[in-house]
């Protein structure tokens, strides 16, 4: 009997252990899959209203090409990036809702822009540091935006007007002026601008504040005196009333422009006969770089010509930067990108460059594990700790009697 048991027993223990082997191999369920890695969702704000449009649309092709280049590449973190169009308005209230709304309900990992100095310090305030959003800005200059209350969620692609302030200043007297008026946006922008060059500028001048959107300016161009000259530093469409109304009324026939002005539609409005060889300043891309000839190729190949429009360069790298500090950090909350912006701009690290060559090998390096220093279409993006260039280019340009705007010379800046 006890045999028999026992016997009875190694069969029972048998057939359990071959029950438990074939449920190994058939009956136990697969194991789940991960989940899948979320799309790198960026904001991107640019302005649509009138005087600004067409710059907009120009500088949206320049993001619209860094997209294409960092999908062709395989996108980041495995998946192509996407993106959100918003249009923030000149407003800074307004600006702020767009933003909020970008990613409190869009849910973006990243802003790009906005494009005016007005509305990027509110944004950078009070929706990028408490939701701890990063924003690259591609034009915003003032000078006020290196001291804002942003958290360090705050960088730009373009010098900070401390650049361009003594380069206009040094224009103005090469051109033989010594006694200017000064007409400046009164906003973020058009004050820092206005300030970084009157610091530099030795010689006489009466300066007036004008607000946007006004239907004269009579009453402030009379009030800047009779000077050699008038230092336009406002927004295009303000300039084509200031520029008409200070001809028509006989009160200035010689302008020196800052960057808001740098437009092709403002020579051709008022005039070539009338606006030839007026001279005006721009930030510009760091001349004579593989970079920038590699990324003028393919704008050429995918739009036909090259901007005149400034920052459109610099929109393209805004974006290319958010996605290669992305793909650096592994993840997409907005802290952990933030904290790779910098490395990936600046040395130790492989140089890549602005291109679609140039991304996918980038891509591949940080996927890697690698180090990158991306140089951009623009500039090398080396960024102090107030998020601003520590070096770029400011150019002087001017209008032509056959109305085109032509580039004269890039004045180095912390080099």
């Amino acid at each position: 009997m006890a045999l028999r048991v026992v016997a009875s027993a190694l069969v029972l223990a048998a057939l359990t252990l071959a029950a438990a082997c074939a449920g190994d191999d058939a009956d136990e369920p697969e194991p789940p899959e991960a989940a899948p890695q979320a799309a790198l969702k960026i904001g991107l704000l640019l302005d649509s209203g009138e005087g600004v449009d067409e710059a907009s649309m120009v500088r949206r092709q320049g993001f619209d090409l860094a997209i294409q280049h960092i999908n062709d590449a395989g996108g980041v973190l495995g998946r192509p990036v996407t993106y959100v169009l918003a249009d923030p308005t000149s407003d800074p209230d307004t600006a702020v809702e767009v933003a909020r709304r970008l990613v409190e309900v869009e849910g973006v990992h990243a802003l790009v822009g906005p494009s005016s100095s007005a509305n990027s310090i509110p944004v950078a305030e009070r929706v990028a540091r408490p939701a701890g959003i990063p924003m690259i800005s591609p034009s915003a200059t003032s000078p006020l935006l290196t001291t804002a209350d942003d958290g360090d969620f705050f960088f730009r692609t373009a010098l900070s007007d401390i650049a361009q302030g003594p380069v206009l200043a040094r224009l103005t007297r090469e051109r033989g002026f010594e006694r200017v008026g000064v007409v400046y946006r009164d906003d973020a922008w058009g004050r820092g601008l206005y300030e970084t060059f009157a610091a530099a500028w030795d010689g006489d001048t009466t300066a007036v504040a004008i607000e946007p959107d006004a239907e004269t300016y009579l009453p402030e161009l009379r009030a800047t005196g009779d000077g050699d000259a008038l230092v336009v530093i406002t927004f295009a469409d303000e300039a084509e009333t200031l520029v008409r109304e200070a001809l028509d009324a006989g009160l200035y026939d010689q302008f020196v422009f800052g960057d808001g002005a740098r437009r092709q539609a403002l020579v051709e409005v008022i005039g070539g006969d009338r606006l030839g060889g007026m001279y005006g300043t721009a930030g510009v891309a760091n001349p004579g770089t593989e970079a920038q000839a590699t990324w003028d190729a393919a704008y050429r190949a995918t739009y036909g010509e090259l901007p005149v429009t400034p920052y459109v360069r610099e929109t393209y790298d805004a974006a290319i930067a958010i996605a290669l500090a992305a793909q650096a950090a592994g993840r997409l909350d907005g802290a952990a990108i933030r904290d790779q912006l910098r490395a990936i701009g600046a040395a130790p690290g492989e140089v890549v460059i602005a291109g679609a060559d140039g991304v996918t090998r980038a891509l591949e390096v940080l996927a890697g594990g690698g180090e990158v220093d991306y140089e951009g279409a623009a500039v090398s993006l080396d960024w102090d700790a107030n998020g601003d260039l520590v070096r770029g280019h400011i150019g002087i340009w001017r209008f032509t009697e056959d109305e085109r705007i032509e580039d004269l010379e890039a004045v180095a800046f912390g080099e």
